[in-house]
């Protein structure tokens, strides 16, 4: 059967196996993105390509192994498992691709148009709940130059950044209600981190984010491009819904990579303060993930807990992602079936139209 309408899921990414070769392919595309390093292209190469990948991709395919299943990385297994159940529940077809790696978008793209050839209208979902340059915004980007350099002739609409969006809100919390019947000491909220400079690249008015005292939490046109204010919002609706006391949620930002500042508090530091200052039991959760991955079964549940426990703290509580929840995939699908949810590429706009290289700095 042809449709005219399709949905495309896009997560980041994943190297193709745990070999050093592949885990090397895979960091080069990735740190080489300009939104995820914004630095001009030659000093980007040098450092990623002269420094980082000389070293990184050998410690970073031990870390894959460490949680690698046996059918494959669990963040594109658990992609595939959610895209088909999404399908189950949607009465247009569904297709995965990554920003990094394999399924790639143009792949991807393909293989809907090669399945049906009157497809007009793609219906995308970035499995971002916030947006970051570096991570909503690159996927947009990739799109676009995928569709020019293939000439896709297909209009484009999106399902915006829905840190906000009650529905997914409202799974998020039942996730995590389940570990809070149990009395715990903290509960910490761990985000992917980014360097403090993309949020000042991000703020549209050049005066607010990390510039004003308590800048998250007042009111700004900033905030809609702001990635530690959207973090923010999130774990203050799962408190405040899960009636949680102010004095046992903990923020966080994890994964900086480099010698310039990133967010802060930076989860491993605070990890290892959590176990000496005795907390007998510790909740965590990763709200920046909709799928677990490197950054939460490895960085988290593996070595997090490990420095929480080794500096003296008693139970680490890991809380999943969403990962191929069914309600998940039912509110997922519902967005992609539903017009009133998307936007279209017109609409999808950045803060500073210009290349990323040359953005505002601070």
């Amino acid at each position: 059967m042809n449709h005219n309408d399709a949905i495309l899921l896009i997560n980041l990414g994943s190297p193709d196996s745990t070999n050093v070769k592949d885990v090397k392919k895979y960091l080069d595309e990735f740190l080489m993105d300009e939104r995820v390093i914004d630095l001009s292209y030659w000093k980007r190469s040098l450092l990623v390509r002269g420094i980082i990948l000389n070293f990184r991709p050998k410690k970073s395919a031990a870390a894959y192994k460490s949680i690698w299943w046996e059918e494959g990385s669990p963040l594109v297994v658990l992609n595939e498992r959610l895209r088909d159940k999404v399908a189950e529940k949607s009465h247009i077809p569904v297709g995965l691709a990554m920003r990094y790696g394999n399924p790639s978008i143009g792949d991807a793209i393909k293989e809907l148009l090669k399945e049906n050839p009157e497809l007009k209208n793609l219906h995308i979902i970035p499995l971002y709940p916030q947006y970051a340059m570096s991570t909503y915004e690159t996927v947009v980007e990739k799109v676009k130059s995928v569709m020019e350099i293939h000439h896709f002739d297909l209009n484009l609409r999106w399902v915006p950044p829905f840190y906000n969006h009650q529905a997914y809100l409202d799974l998020l919390i039942k996730s995590i209600e389940p570990a809070t019947k149990e009395p715990f000491d903290k509960i910490l909220f761990s985000y992917h981190g980014v360097p403090e400079r993309h949020i000042y690249r991000g703020d549209i008015t050049s005066k607010h984010c990390l510039k004003c005292e308590d800048c998250c939490h007042q009111p700004s046109e900033a905030h809609d491009w702001c990635y530690r204010h959207q973090c923010y919002a999130v774990t203050k609706a799962v408190t405040e819904a899960l009636n949680i006391p102010e004095e046992k949620v903990v923020h966080t930002f994890q994964s900086r990579l480099g010698a310039d500042p990133w967010l802060q508090p930076y989860t491993d530091k605070t990890l290892e303060k959590l176990g000496k200052a005795g907390t007998e039991k510790l909740l965590v959760v990763c709200p920046a993930f909709v799928t677990d991955c490197l950054e939460t079964l490895e960085e988290i549940e593996e070595e997090g807990k490990e420095i929480f426990e080794e500096a003296g703290g008693g139970h680490f509580h890991y809380i999943p992602c969403l990962n191929d929840r069914d309600d998940w995939a039912a509110l997922l699908s519902t967005w992609g079936n539903d017009a009133s949810n998307l936007v279209s590429t017109e609409a999808v706009t950045f803060p500073v139209d210009v290349p990323v290289t040359k953005r505002r700095k601070k």
